[in-house]
């Protein structure tokens, strides 16, 4: 059985804005995902039903939490925008006491919400980006439209479930 990922999912123009920059600096034949946002790396199947209970709960009539992009990162081989939105936080917390006793060493660790735009390649490479985007990079408000959770297969993700904010 494959492990489930858990993201957010960003509005149209957003989405668009974040993936056309993952096409232009990911290296093509590893860019096999749309731009992501992850809340979890490896839940077990099992947990499934439990997951969308509990994000059904966390979306479902409930305002979208702000969000903005508001810097940028270096990943070391690579680059990704920052997101900050206490609200989203708030609700990872939530999932992380919910399944505290099924989370991976990664999920349970600390979390930095990000949007990863290049990644795997040489750290020169990837400074050369950050500091070109450093130059044009403006913080901005991001639009937050749910949580979505992907069975992990090996390869590009197949989407389990959407649960959208009101």
């Amino acid at each position: 059985m494959a492990p489930i990922i858990v993201t957010a999912l960003f509005g149209r123009a957003d989405q668009g804005a974040f993936d056309a920059l993952r096409r232009q600096h990911f290296p093509p034949e590893r860019n096999v995902l749309d731009a992501h946002c992850t809340l979890f790396h490896h839940l077990p199947p099992s947990a499934e039903a439990e997951l969308k209970h509990r994000l059904n709960g966390l979306t479902r009539g409930v305002r979208a939490p702000d969000a903005r992009a508001s810097g940028l990162m270096s990943l070391g081989r690579g680059v990704a925008i920052r997101i900050d939105s206490p609200g989203l936080v708030a609700i990872r917390h939530e999932l992380v006491d919910a399944f505290a006793g099924m989370l991976t060493p990664q999920d349970a660790g600390g979390w930095r919400a990000h949007v990863t735009i290049q990644n795997k390649v040489t750290p020169a490479t990837a400074k050369l980006l950050l500091q070109q985007m450093e130059r044009d990079f403006r913080p901005r408000a991001v639009e937050l439209i749910g949580l979505g959770t992907w069975w992990y297969r090996g390869g590009p993700w197949e989407m389990l479930s959407r649960h959208l904010f009101a």
